[in-house]
């Protein structure tokens, strides 16, 4: 679900901080995306006649179709994107996952009702409601990732946190994950959108932490209590405090403990036994995957591999299948060329880490500067 309220709190209050681009901007660029993000988009709107795909056994396939086809259009637009899937979850997500469960039996009896009704409109809307990713749908996009060639990872807690850590090691320049929590989890670079339907015709939204924490005047830590008053999946919320009363607090008190001493208790309902503190540990501390030690390959796709799985086992075109290999095949051969701004170092402090561009073989830098003193410049090979 992510931080309530934070995208549109960022676009207020430190609008510098977010960037809209088209995704051909992103040519170059090695992407971390938080799959069960994208399962649970493909469930929703790869759909006909307001039902999931399904083929002739009665297997869903449309977070298949989803997968393959938003992979390809990455691809085709120049970005090696790595896949990253959640872990167990939290134990203070239980709380969240309760919820959800509730709010699922609820959409059951109005489905019901919705059915009993003939209300088609209503049928299609609970029903979306009731998508869940399962173990098997990330089960069936791993094995096909594999055959597209393309490296996923296996996070040992949340997809985002893990996502952040391999932006903060340099494998990768950011996240892409329709959640905000991924800044909050310290990522220096967010992308929402970019797995986006192109039909859509939306701009990938580019967001940096430190441009956020540098307009808000906010240091990490501070930006971590803010989101837990905006409300997070770990803990409950102040009653009675919104968007712009939670950053005018965190500004003046700087922690929630202060505001705690400060706030009136009748005026806002603070919750009993709040989790506060153990969230906020979450966010600063999660458990991640080894990043620094973590090498992603992007290989050749197995082309009768995936058509043996997706049109023998899944029942999709062969046609559209091999079409779909090809595309990927000729976008890895023609996706040789580097980005200008690969050519430089970039070291920047970026809240807990440091991000590093890779410098080119042989030095361009060293060479500049020994063409600078001889004032002589070749021209590049």
């Amino acid at each position: 679900m992510g931080i309530k309220g934070l995208a549109k709190l960022i676009a207020d209050a430190a609008p510098s901080a977010l960037k809209e681009c088209e995704i051909k901007s992103y040519f170059g660029r090695k992407v971390a995306i938080d799959a069960s993000m994208c399962i649970y988009q493909f469930l929703i709107a790869v759909r006909q006649d307001g039902n999931v795909l399904q083929n002739e056994e009665g297997e869903t396939t449309s977070h298949l179709m989803g997968m393959f086809y938003r992979t390809i259009r990455m691809v085709e637009n120049g970005i090696k994107p790595v896949y990253v899937f959640d872990g167990k979850p939290p134990h203070l997500k239980s709380g969240e996952l309760e919820k959800r469960s509730e709010r699922r039996a609820e959409a059951e009896k109005k489905l019901e009702a919705a059915q009993e009704a003939g209300e088609v409109e209503e049928v299609e809307k609970f029903t979306k409601r009731l998508v869940k990713v399962t173990q098997q749908h990330n089960k069936e996009c791993k094995k096909l990732l594999r055959l597209l060639g393309i490296p996923y990872v296996e996070a040992p807690c949340e997809a985002e946190a893990s996502c952040a850590a391999l932006v903060k090691a340099g494998k990768v320049y950011a996240t892409a994950t329709e959640d905000m929590d991924g800044l909050t989890f310290g990522t220096p670079i967010l992308l929402r959108r970019l797995t986006a339907s192109e039909a859509k015709k939306l701009a990938v939204q580019e967001f940096h932490i430190n441009k956020v924490l540098q307009e808000m005047g906010l240091t990490h830590e501070q930006f971590v209590d803010l989101c837990i008053l905006l409300g997070s999946d770990y803990c409950e919320t102040i009653g009675g405090i919104g968007p712009k009363r939670a950053i005018d607090l965190i500004k003046q008190h700087k922690t929630i403990e202060a505001i705690l001493t400060h706030i009136d208790s009748n005026k806002y309902s603070i919750p009993e036994g709040w989790l506060y503190k153990e969230a906020r540990q979450l966010f600063l501390n999660p458990e991640v995957v080894d990043a620094e030690a973590m090498e992603l390959k992007w290989n050749e796709p197995d082309e009768e591999g995936l058509v043996k799985f997706m049109c023998e086992e899944k029942q999709f075109s062969e046609e559209r299948i091999r079409n779909g290999t090809k595309k990927l095949m000729k976008s890895r051969q023609g996706s040789t060329q580097v980005r200008l701004d690969d050519f430089f170092k970039v070291t920047g402090s970026l809240t807990s880490g440091k991000r590093k561009e890779p410098e080119p073989k042989g030095s361009a830098k060293k060479k500049t500067k020994a063409a600078a003193a001889s004032g002589k410049f070749k021209k590049a090979k």
